[in-house]
């Protein structure tokens, strides 16, 4: 049974989707779940990039503790430097250079021949090596990139010290069977590849990264790069849950695993979904609402006598909690931090204190408190920004042949300024009276609602993604008054440029 190395790109490659940009204690949020997850790389971010990536891969290096803590570099000094300097205090930490091979890419993109990108990627893998022992390199766009050139690299960067080398499909091209047949040519073509990792990168454009990803398994290659939710460029990268669910589940085929606690996978996706507002459509693969759902009566019929004529895999397995927990207005402050560390929280006492207090107010508006109701609270209290604008009270008047209203106080610094707004409904009116009090020039990009769980009394979440100055932000608010949801959501998503901003 091989053991497969997940090198988690959520916080690199996954947050080069539009809109889904995160700041540096969101980043940290992820990485310490990603931990829990039990990932062995995590990929914190492009070093060279900005400051906040800088940054980013900085702290998580210093706070997170199990994974190594890569940053990506391009075959250049510059970025090499830099990741050096971010990474340098990281106990475990590794350094990825990659140089594109494709003909297309030299041609068109560098203009310059593959003599030439040979020797930039072997001389920036040995000032790589001279920092630190842990060094992986790719050859963009591999799947484009003829063979022999493709193995004459490989070869000359594991002499130069790679330990990992990973083939990309940088553009989703591939399909399996090709895919994996490059992976056997390389192994059987490559002199010296018995001296490191082959790992995959596979983009989804075609739908089969995760299968391209499977095939390469299947051919010898022990570390698959993903990200949660298969967020990523374009259509996204291969998704950790898929893969790593698919070899666990077959194992009997792969004789191959992973060292992923599949019950924080559930939790991991949804702090995604939470963090960059990105929906996972209902039919997606292993996180999607519809993964464990039945409606056929054959089905039932089955279920109903043995699950496993139609689950091959339990909910339980990926962290999914069916049973309900009782918490409610008379549970003490004991019981709520108790059932926090049973999902997996450990929060301070003042981020405790907050978050008892949204739980009781929570109480009083709904009968039954879910696990996931609880999630969405604690989960303001890892994301939480300054907060320059803050809701003091919202009113509304809104009706059939009336003009829908909004009478907004918010809290700006040391003032309190109250304003109304009109709209075409009571959601636009409170954003207009928003911005008359707070003068702000942001476009709002996407406007979504779901209820967190089920019934009349759903505690409701609101995701505002909102842009200013090529910055785009998403703000969340949850209430059981979706109205109101919405405003702290959209206050949530302009706390955030402000953050931003300085």
């Amino acid at each position: 049974m091989r053991n497969i190395k997940i090198f988690d790109t959520t916080l690199r490659d996954g947050e080069q989707s539009p809109g889904a940009s995160m700041n540096v204690q969101e980043k940290l949020q992820v990485a310490k779940q990603l931990a829990k997850l039990g990932v062995d790389i995590i990929e914190a971010g492009f070093a060279i990039a900005s400051p906040g990536d800088f940054e980013a891969i900085k702290m998580i290096g210093s706070e997170v503790e199990g994974p190594i803590i890569c940053s990506l570099a391009r075959a250049k000094e510059e970025d090499i430097k830099r990741s050096w300097e971010a990474l340098q205090d990281a106990p475990k930490k590794r350094i990825h250079t990659f140089h594109s091979t494709s003909e297309i890419h030299l041609k068109y993109q560098f203009k310059i021949d593959q003599k030439e990108a040979l020797k930039r990627s072997v001389e920036m893998v040995q000032l790589a090596k001279s920092y630190l022992d842990d060094v992986e390199f790719s050859p963009m766009d591999a799947t484009r990139t003829e063979i022999g050139y493709l193995c004459d690299v490989i070869e000359a960067v594991i002499e130069a010290g790679a330990v990992t080398v990973n083939i990309p499909d940088t553009v989703g091209y591939s399909i399996p069977e090709e895919f994996g047949a490059m992976i056997k040519e390389i192994r059987r073509r490559v002199k010296n590849i018995d001296q490191a990792v082959i790992a995959v990168h596979c983009h989804n454009d075609l739908g089969l990264a995760a299968a391209n990803s499977l095939a390469a398994i299947i051919n010898g290659a022990g570390q698959i790069e993903c990200t949660i939710n298969g967020i990523g460029e374009r259509a996204g990268n291969c998704s950790m849950e898929e893969v790593v669910m698919a070899l666990r589940t077959r194992r009997d085929l792969y004789k191959a695993d992973t060292g992923i606690t599949t019950e924080e996978i559930m939790r991991s996706s949804r702090l995604i979904t939470k963090i960059t507002g990105m929906s996972v459509q209902p039919n997606k693969a292993i996180v999607g609402a519809n993964a464990f759902a039945h409606e056929s009566g054959i089905h039932q019929d089955g279920l109903l006598k043995n699950k496993s004529t139609y689950e091959i895999i339990t909910p339980e397995t990926i962290g999914l909690h069916k049973t309900q927990f009782v918490l409610g207005k008379h549970s003490g402050r004991h019981a709520f931090r108790t059932r926090l560390q049973e999902l997996g929280y450990e929060l301070n006492d003042d981020k405790i204190n907050n978050a008892f207090e949204r739980f009781k107010k929570l109480a009083d508006q709904k009968k039954d408190i879910f696990d996931e109701d609880l999630e969405a609270l604690v989960s303001e209290e890892f994301t939480s920004v300054p907060e320059t604008y803050a809701l003091v009270d919202l009113q509304i008047s809104s009706g059939i042949n009336k003009k829908p209203t909004a009478i907004i106080k918010l809290k700006v610094g040391d003032k309190e300024i109250e304003k109304s707004g009109n709209g075409d409904g009571p959601i636009d009116a409170i954003f207009h009276a928003i911005i008359a009090i707070t003068e702000t020039k942001s476009k709002l990009l996407k406007y979504e609602v779901k209820a967190i769980t089920g019934g009349t009394d759903a505690l409701g979440e609101v995701v505002c993604s909102l842009e200013e100055d090529d910055k785009s932000v998403s703000g969340h608010g949850a209430d059981t008054d979706i109205i109101v949801a919405s405003a702290k959501a959209y206050i949530n998503a302009l706390n955030k440029l402000e953050a931003a901003k300085r």
